[in-house]
């Protein structure tokens, strides 16, 4: 991420992200979209941000995204709703990361770069998977600031490829 990107935030509540994107990355520059199911908890809002409530996916935010668009870059820090239930909670988890992939191939643009949560499971062997047919550089990675016992885990898209 640099000065002056377009930026989408998808699960962007309750806005550290997109604070820290804001502050720290296009240090004041460009523009973020921030969209989230609930609303995001700055006061005051950055002017780079422009945030939207509602479903990322859904057919009433979409075309906003395609209007906001494209990206530079696509973070997401999203997670599902948990039960407690490892199997059932990590299978939402992978399902809600591979909307975000699917989002970014629609969104991204060509040399553009992604960054997603995931709950350790099995699963994420298969998404690294299809995000190489889409991106030319493609990790996990877990920062020093998640808990050892954390199975939170981030997939890293790095210049995405030519349609």
């Amino acid at each position: 991420m640099k000065r002056g990107d377009t930026v989408l935030d998808v699960g962007a509540a309750p806005g550290s992200w997109t604070l820290y994107t804001h502050n720290e990355l296009i240090k004041g520059e460009g523009k973020i979209i921030a969209v989230d199911l609930n609303p995001l908890n700055l006061n005051p809002v950055p002017h780079t941000v422009t945030s939207y409530v509602g479903d990322a996916f859904s057919k009433e935010i979409r075309p906003i995204l395609v209007e906001m668009g494209p990206y530079d870059v696509i973070i997401s820090d999203a997670a599902p709703m948990t039960m407690g239930n490892r199997a059932v909670d990590t299978a939402r988890s992978e399902y809600l990361a591979e909307q975000v992939i699917y989002l970014a191939q629609e969104h991204l643009k060509v040399h553009g770069n992604l960054v997603v949560k995931i709950f350790q499971g099995g699963g994420q062997v298969e998404l690294l998977k299809t995000m190489r047919t889409f991106f030319t550089k493609v990790k996990p990675f877990k920062p020093k600031a998640c808990r050892d016992d954390s199975f939170e885990i981030y997939l890293v898209g790095l210049d995405r490829k030519e349609r």
